[in-house]
């Protein structure tokens, strides 16, 4: 079960992810609102019985309001950023931060403003002085 610090998204199917990412990029949806979002529309009975089992296990509340249920995620937003960002690291950078960041920081994949090295300049020097 989810808890207010801890994500364990590997526990979630893709399907039930793909909810969960539209739940955090609108806060809050109903089912029908959540089906019209989701790659090769599911049923709209299979998108509530996702739901069920996400709230099970303690991803998602929902409220009524008027005739509808409104679904929102039930584990903070930051949690959930950090159990992606780990995933990504796996996944795509062999569990390597500085792999990451240095993917970030290629000038032919992303553009970043000198007011982003800045602030991410002062982003590291904090790290380092917390890492001795």
């Amino acid at each position: 079960m989810a808890n207010k610090r801890t994500f364990p998204e590997t526990a979630l199917s893709r399907r039930e992810r793909q909810i969960m990412d539209i739940l955090y990029a609108a806060g809050k949806a109903s089912a029908i609102e959540i089906q019209e979002r989701l790659p090769d529309r599911p049923s709209n009975s299979t998108v509530r019985t996702i739901l069920r089992i996400l709230e099970r296990k303690g991803y998602v509340r929902h409220v009524e309001e008027g005739l509808r249920y409104v679904f929102a995620p039930a584990v903070p937003r930051e949690a959930a950023r950090v159990s992606a960002m780990q995933r990504v690291l796996r996944t795509f950078f062999g569990g390597s931060a500085k792999e990451a960041i240095a993917a970030f920081l290629d000038p032919k994949a992303f553009e970043i403003s000198k007011q982003d090295l800045e602030d991410l300049a002062r982003i590291i020097e904090r790290a380092k002085k917390e890492a001795e």
